[in-house]
């Protein structure tokens, strides 16, 4: 009887195993259209990093591997203002991302945990903000800057950029939020701490990979902006990168080799940055958006 009884139940857990596995055409098919992503994917990236170790004379061809040199690099450092634009984008984007994160995690955390007048409105304002493109917003904030004084600074840079990814990122961080626990604020309120004490050293803690989320959005906002960045920067020592870059762009042609190499110089932040991030993003975007 035993014997009998376990037979089947072998043959069954074979079956199950079996039903399980791919055939071989279905792995085959799934291997190449991994490795066609792939390609299609980094392509691009490829092209943008060969042709900038290209001479002017063959830029706009194929020959990617004929008279290789860094020309188009020093000659972007030597001859143009590149370093002064790349200084201009940090300070910018730096500020960005530590007052965004502050702003964003501490409104997120209001909305979060307490109850006072004008929340929900304060919700929808968050929601509604997100709705309007750049194109509708850029003049009405071109004239709020104007009067403030702020144009071709990058304090109207930083406060531009606010804009865009707080609202957004806040209420991200109201949905990480609402997966603490609420018994934590309330062992810091028993041992004696304040709103803003029971937020700072309990909760902030337990929320880096919504942080992580937010400074991540927070800087690409403002390291990759090109439209209020053209109009409300002028002058080659005030721009930023994304500014900087329309200068290798006339209505006679391109320069393609510096401005392939400035992309180059460009993504390597973007990419340090993702890659510092990357261990939190996907936990801190799905824990935003379960309750957000």
């Amino acid at each position: 009887m035993t014997t009998a009884t376990a037979t089947p139940a072998r043959h069954s857990a074979r079956k199950v195993r079996k039903r399980g596995e791919r055939s071989p055409a279905a792995s085959l098919a799934l291997h190449l259209t991994l490795i066609v992503t792939s390609v299609i994917a980094v392509f691009p990236v490829l092209w943008v990093l060969l042709t900038s170790l290209k001479p002017a004379k063959y830029a706009s061809t194929t020959s990617f591997f004929k008279e290789t040199t860094f020309e188009n690099y020093t000659n972007l450092i030597k001859d143009t203002e590149f370093l002064s634009w790349f200084a201009n984008s940090v300070i910018v984007a730096g500020l960005s991302t530590v007052i965004g994160v502050f702003v964003s995690a501490t409104t997120g955390y209001a909305v979060s945990r307490f109850r006072f007048p004008g929340k929900r409105g304060l919700m929808w304002t968050l929601l509604v903000t997100q709705m309007f493109p750049v194109a509708v917003l850029i003049v009405p904030i071109y004239n709020i800057m104007s009067t403030m004084g702020l144009l071709n600074q990058p304090a109207g840079l930083v406060i531009t950029y606010l804009t865009i990814s707080v609202p957004f990122c806040a209420w991200m961080m109201k949905g990480f939020f609402d997966t603490i626990p609420r018994e934590i604020d309330e062992s810091g309120q028993v041992d004696g701490l304040t709103p803003f004490g029971t937020f700072w050293r309990l909760i902030l803690p337990l929320a880096k990979p919504g942080l992580a989320v937010t400074a991540f959005y927070s800087f690409i906002t403002a390291w990759g902006e090109v439209a209020y960045a053209s109009a409300f920067m002028v002058g080659d020592e005030n721009l930023t990168l994304a500014g900087g870059l329309q200068k290798f762009v006339n209505q006679y042609g391109a320069q393609w080799g510096p401005m392939t190499a400035a992309s180059v110089l460009i993504a390597i932040p973007a990419a340090l940055v993702f890659l510092f991030a990357q261990k939190h993003l996907v936990t801190g975007m799905s824990a935003g958006a379960v309750k957000g």
